[in-house]
């Protein structure tokens, strides 16, 4: 297990177009870089990186940990997060914290009263979503990770619930309570805050085997499936 006196964590989330990077210096949150724009993520992700490293005045080898949210999102951000975060781990040697991203939006509303849904628009008619809810000491998800229509997702909604994310507006409920547009984003801390607790615990991934967490085929997976083999 890693040493947890200490740790300085660099966090990517580019789930949505609402990418950021922040840097956490063990439980205190120093930059935190977001921005919602369709600006690709490969045009900003690395100025990002290095815009905040020197804010803080920090170099990349005095990063003890990564931390990367690994969807579900949009396949394009995430492949160049996940692409980026390798390649960091790979050049520093430091492990890597693979961060469901519906989980770290769920962790950004604790001791909620109500339940908490994170929504992601996912194109084709469809949203990214789970449910969670405070336990005591954490926010537990109760459902597995979906892709599914909005109306699929209104008829799950049995009691008032917390809606956040960029899906929230699709989802016609007289039981969702959707946060306010500001609060919907996801928030790379959160990813960093999660991220740090398993890179505590031991829970890492090496660049290798770090994937991102798709809950339906790509558009270039789905044409690959439509060639005829000869």
């Amino acid at each position: 297990m890693l040493d947890s006196r200490h740790m300085r964590v660099l966090a990517v989330e580019t789930s949505s177009l609402a990418g950021g990077v922040a840097l956490l210096d063990d439980d205190r949150l120093v930059a935190e870089y977001l921005l919602d724009v369709s600006v690709t993520h490969s045009e900003r992700l690395l100025s990002a990186v290095d815009r905040v490293l020197g804010d803080a005045r920090w170099t990349p080898r005095e990063l003890t940990g990564l931390a990367v949210a690994t969807g579900p999102g949009s396949f394009t951000g995430l492949r160049i997060a996940l692409s980026t975060v390798k390649g960091l781990a790979l050049a520093l040697g430091v492990p890597i914290a693979a961060v469901p991203t519906l989980d770290a939006m769920a962790a950004a509303l604790p001791w909620a009263a109500l339940p908490v849904c994170p929504v992601l628009d996912a194109r084709k008619g469809e949203v990214y979503a789970a449910c969670y809810r405070w336990d005591g000491a954490a926010m537990r998800r109760e459902w597995e990770y979906l892709a599914l229509a909005p109306g699929a997702l209104a008829a799950r909604l049995t009691e008032p619930t917390l809606l956040v994310g960029d899906g929230a507006v699709h989802v016609v409920s007289p039981h969702a309570r959707a946060l306010p547009a500001p609060r919907r984003l996801p928030s790379p801390a959160c990813v960093g805050a999660l991220g740090l607790a398993q890179l505590r615990r031991g829970e890492t991934v090496t660049a290798a085997a770090l994937a991102p967490l798709y809950l339906r085929p790509s558009e270039a997976e789905l044409k690959r499936r439509a060639v005829p083999v000869a």
